[in-house]
């Protein structure tokens, strides 16, 4: 078994899905660590591009050679829900202003997409959490 390499940093990023660009923030990011930037617009549009412009959360641990591996996560619930609610934007209040609507089918399919990434310890709790992101972004859950 080779050597363990050693760690020089990880990096969180969030990228649309086969639209990521050298541009802030990622070359930015990457840069200061000596990661080749070209190389990995190019892995993540390539592993990515069949989300193409859902937002996709991505770690990247970035090693001493400059040699780099990319950690793909499942878009966040938020933006999901706008997808499925068909809106633009949550609602700046909440409480007041519903913006859009989605049902308990549309919350399951989001637990199952997020299987790996939502915690709760049944899919009653994983549904109720996504339910409570809903209720955040001011948009109704029926049914």
């Amino acid at each position: 078994m080779p050597p363990k390499k050693e760690v020089m940093a990880k990096i969180k990023l969030q990228c649309p899905g086969g639209q990521a660009t050298p541009a802030p923030p990622v070359g930015p990011a990457l840069g200061q660590h000596g990661v080749n930037i070209g190389e990995f617009v190019k892995k993540f549009n390539d592993a990515t591009r069949k989300e193409n412009g859902l937002v996709i959360p991505c770690i990247v641990t970035v090693y001493k050679d400059r040699t780099f591996e990319i950690l793909y996560k499942t878009p966040p619930a938020s933006v999901l829900l706008k997808k499925f609610a068909n809106v633009v934007k949550g609602s700046g209040t909440p409480n007041k202003d519903k913006v859009g609507t989605v049902t308990r089918k549309h919350l399951e399919e989001i637990v199952k997409i997020k299987a790996l990434d939502i915690t709760g310890a049944t899919l009653e709790a994983k549904i109720r959490v996504v339910e409570g992101t809903a209720r955040n972004m001011g948009i109704k859950v029926e049914g």
